[in-house]
């Protein structure tokens, strides 16, 4: 608590808890991750995306009839109303990626009968829309902006599959399909992050789900949310060979500048979601014949790892944008949808964060976050400003 008439320390709320949850527990120091209990690592190697969602969502893993009807179901949700594919052909081919997604999200309300019937089930009836038709909003807008008709989802494919299908045009592989979908299992949920934080606290003024979501993509179209690994993807292009690695790290330390994808706020070891891209990332190299992208980010690893410790005593380890963003461009996913595609895996935990907010009986709290601030304006010393008329300003 601050002492009367001093000023506050701006922390950003780091480190200060401002609810309990039961769907996510990141521990820093151990580098670990956990879904309802689950292990990020058993997760990746075992479950699919579908399987997520459903514990996301449900609290609990699926048998293997419940994940059928929820399988199902996204099936049944991935078309977009044809006014949505026709409101996102109004947009300028050079907009935003993420501006057209948070006003897509938004319109989805319009085509939903009851947005703001506040009840348990609907909430969840939303959101499970919301997960199967956010894959469909981003890559219909990724055709439509290159002068394309959108492609009708494939009832035959997962969910990550056919994200990629209607992405790209091509039907992925089972080994790249796969792929794919441990990067949605990696990113579908991070616990009270910038975004989640923005969709619960819209979320506690009883707004529904998708204005709740759509407010989510608002915040994580911020470059110090998500985009990093875009600029992870921009800063090896710049780096472009191993031999020019040390010369940019030394620019960069030069200019008190980043080594994007380096660090995290939570984890104080390598983050362990990108301990499992690593390799794909080399894979996907060698499957295309090109490990350029994977040999340049593994080296700049190395030598980043011992410059943040020689130069500035400190321990500082790859995060899940260091690999990710170089995987995405081997699948042939433009380097400004990178973000978009986190928005796809990620819509799983916003959604469980949402009903966590509106409708957990475990852990009541006040109805509407309302923190404080202190004021420190003083534009007239210790006393109220007095009204000066216009004409004498």
């Amino acid at each position: 608590m601050a002492e009367e008439g001093k000023p506050i320390l701006d922390t950003g709320l780091r480190g200060v808890k401002v609810a309990s949850t039961r769907i996510c527990q990141v521990i820093g120091d151990q580098g670990k991750l956990i879904y309802r209990g689950y292990v990020i690592n058993d997760l990746a190697e075992k479950a699919t995306f579908e399987e997520v969602a459903y514990l996301m969502v449900h609290e609990t893993l699926p048998s293997e009839s419940e994940l059928a009807k929820f399988n199902d179901r996204l099936v049944r949700e991935r078309a977009i109303a044809p006014e949505m594919v026709a409101a996102m052909e109004t947009r300028p081919p050079g907009a935003i990626p993420m501006d057209v997604f948070q006003g897509g999200i938004a319109l989805l309300a319009n085509h939903y009968e009851h947005p703001d019937r506040m009840t348990r089930e609907n909430a969840l009836d939303m959101g499970v829309s919301l997960i199967a038709r956010i894959a469909t909003l981003v890559a219909a807008w990724q055709r439509i902006r290159n002068g394309k008709k959108p492609l009708d989802p494939d009832p035959g494919l997962g969910h990550a599959a056919n994200f990629l299908y209607m992405l790209t045009g091509k039907a992925p592989d089972d080994e790249i399909a796969r792929m794919m979908d441990i990067c949605l299992v990696l990113h579908a949920e991070h616990s009270f992050n910038a975004s989640t934080f923005t969709a619960r606290q819209i979320a506690s003024t009883r707004a529904h789900m998708f204005a709740a979501i759509a407010g989510a993509m608002g915040s994580l179209s911020g470059e110090l949310h998500g985009g990093a690994n875009e600029r992870v993807m921009q800063m090896l292009f710049e780096i472009g060979s191993i031999d020019a690695i040390d010369a940019y790290i030394d620019r960069t330390f030069d200019a008190d500048g980043k080594i994007m994808g380096m660090g995290h706020a939570v984890y104080k070891t390598k983050d362990p979601r990108a301990k499992i891209l690593e390799p794909m990332v080399e894979r996907m190299g060698e499957r295309v014949h090109d490990r350029k992208w994977y040999d340049i980010a593994r080296a700049l690893e190395e030598k980043a790892v011992r410059a943040f410790k020689e130069r500035k005593g400190i321990s500082i380890y790859p995060n899940v944008d260091f690999y990710s963003g170089s995987l995405y461009y081997y699948m042939g996913i433009p380097v400004d949808f990178f973000t978009p595609v986190f928005a796809v895996s990620r819509i799983a935990g916003w959604v469980a964060h949402v009903i966590e907010e509106q409708f957990a009986e475990a852990a009541p709290k006040p109805a509407l976050y309302r923190p404080s601030a202190q004021y420190v304006g003083d534009y007239c010393g210790p006393e109220e400003c007095s009204f000066v008329p216009m004409e004498k300003r």
